[in-house]
């Protein structure tokens, strides 16, 4: 399908003064968590609550910070989440792309809002 990036809002809820920040996030279905770079958790000042063992796609392991609650925006949605401090790119993954309910549509390669339920987000809990 090739690489699908979208620009998110990414903000600190407990620290309100701190104006959100606008970044090209990579968007892959096949990873699970939030990552952002460190400066993107230094503009945001947000605190290391835990640390994460990952496996990496090479099959290598890494212990990184854990950090959050982080707001992330996309369109007329809106998601709560913590996020791996990695990388040198913001990395949209499953968990919050389910909880924002958003898809990936591989023929414009972008991200969009789910066409089922463009006004508000669906999610199933049964």
């Amino acid at each position: 399908m090739g690489l699908v990036n979208a620009r998110i809002t990414l903000a600190n809820p407990r620290q309100t003064r701190i104006k959100p920040i606008e970044v090209e996030a990579l968007v892959d279905s096949g990873a699970v968590h939030l990552c952002i770079p460190e400066h993107v958790r230094i503009q945001l000042k947000l605190e290391e609550i835990d640390k994460k063992e990952v496996t990496l796609a090479d099959g290598g392991k890494k212990v990184v910070p854990y950090v959050g609650p982080i707001e992330i925006r996309f369109k007329n949605r809106i998601g709560f989440a913590g996020a791996l401090v990695m990388g040198d790119q913001p990395l949209l993954g499953a968990i919050p792309m389910e909880d924002m309910d958003l898809v990936i549509i591989p023929k414009g390669r972008a991200l969009n809002v789910n066409p089922n339920s463009p006004n508000i987000a669906g999610s199933i809990v049964k």
